[in-house]
């Protein structure tokens, strides 16, 4: 508790920042591991290809349901202890999956590994907790380019991985990785007890006040949800349209997949425009990025393996820009619930997240990478319609104010 107030005067050093960066990254590619490999995980458990994409959006449920349940526990009980549980839960449950042989329970387990990565989302808040308002964009933007980097980098690393050594050992490296976090979560995250007072339950309820209360925490998590939704599709589809179309191995997917993490840029940048004001003209642009990226791929001249690495670019840096803006928002509405706010806005980006993942084998199967395109880039043009439908009603109401 002192040791968190005390820093929360002076600031985050640029070390703990970075260290901070790099726990997120590390838990939450958990999540993302399974994506390019589900067509070499799918047959050695029993499942089929029109099932496999069940096993990213079952992790992405249950990192949802996380979210929901544990996540605010952060506003309640003492941060590190708590991060300290989940990740060891995920390092259980990653190496227990790296051994299942059966469907049924190796399903069951990456919804468990979800669950229990739900700590990446503790990390950030505390992160926004302990920075000063001033710089509270720009700490939060650089934390997020850890988590998107190990978003991004969580699929080259397990196509690597499974080529040379086998898929199992994605999981078991990872479960080694969790081992090692609870190493560093205990030695170097400050403790920070919440000032909340109640219990379990009260807590749960004040959900649902938090989501009636504040219009900016709807808009903002539906618009990030309907993102997340064609990125998950895309990165569940595009391994698969590499494989099957263009003769890729596990190493040139892993490749393209590095490609894509330019994306990281985003998120530093996304802090610092909103620290300034751009909150507004930078998530439109985003909003537009998104399926501008799917509509290239659909181009005549770009119909291939460029159209798809341009795609993978622009579409990584549009859904992290949109993230950390809608993230330093939320963060700005209520001090003492930033758990809570947090858990909302992600729980519904991961929603979104799971339909992209759960719709995406059917439609590639059944229409192939124009069918999967045309859904992907229709995610994001609704949320554009959505934002630009709240600007004008904003204005409207502003412009009406003088006349009351």
């Amino acid at each position: 508790m002192n040791t968190s107030t005390s820093r929360q005067h002076h600031g985050l050093s640029p070390a703990l920042v970075l260290l901070f960066a790099f726990c997120c990254g590390a838990i939450v590619a958990n999540l993302y591991y399974a994506q390019p490999i589900i067509e070499l995980i799918a047959p050695a458990v029993g499942l089929s290809m029109h099932k496999a994409s069940l096993i990213v959006s079952l992790t992405q449920i249950g990192y949802a349901v996380g979210l929901l349940f544990l996540v605010p526990l952060a506003d309640l009980l003492e941060n590190r202890r708590l991060m300290l549980l989940t990740t060891l839960a995920a390092m259980v449950c990653l190496l227990a999956a790296g051994f299942s042989t059966s469907p049924g329970l190796f399903l069951g387990l990456s919804l468990l590994i979800g669950l229990s990565s739900v700590s990446v989302q503790m990390l950030i808040p505390l992160a926004a907790h302990l920075a000063p308002e001033a710089t509270r964009g720009r700490v939060v933007g650089n934390i997020m380019a850890g988590l998107l980097l190990g978003i991004l980098l969580a699929r080259p690393v397990a196509s690597l991985i499974a080529e040379y050594f086998g898929w199992r050992a994605v999981y078991f490296s990872a479960a080694a990785m969790m081992l090692g976090i609870v190493v560093v979560i205990a030695t170097t995250i400050p403790r920070h007890a919440p000032d909340n007072r109640g219990h379990y339950g009260q807590l749960l309820l004040s959900l649902f006040g938090l989501l009636r209360r504040y219009s900016t925490l709807r808009q903002r998590a539906l618009y990030q949800g309907l993102m997340f939704a064609s990125f998950s599709l895309f990165w569940t589809v595009a391994p698969l349209e590499l494989v099957r179309h263009y003769g890729f191995s596990q190493t040139q997917v892993a490749l393209f997949a590095l490609v894509g993490a330019i994306g990281a840029i985003a998120a530093p940048i996304a802090g610092r425009l909103a620290d300034a004001g751009h909150t507004r003209r930078a998530t439109l642009v985003a909003l537009i990025l998104a399926p501008l990226a799917f509509a290239l791929t659909l181009a005549s001249p770009l119909a291939g393996v460029l159209g798809l690495v341009l795609c993978a670019v622009l579409l990584d840096f549009a859904v992290q820009l949109n993230m950390v803006l809608g993230q330093r928002e939320v963060y700005a509405l209520e001090q003492n619930s930033r758990a809570r706010l947090n858990a909302l806005y992600m729980t519904s980006i991961f929603v979104g997240g799971a339909t992209g993942s759960a719709i995406a084998s059917p439609i590639y199967e059944n229409f192939g990478w124009q069918g999967a395109a045309l859904i992907g880039g229709a995610f994001p043009a609704a949320a554009l319609l959505l934002a630009l439908w709240a600007g004008w009603r904003a204005a409207a109401s502003q412009h009406a104010l003088p006349s009351k």
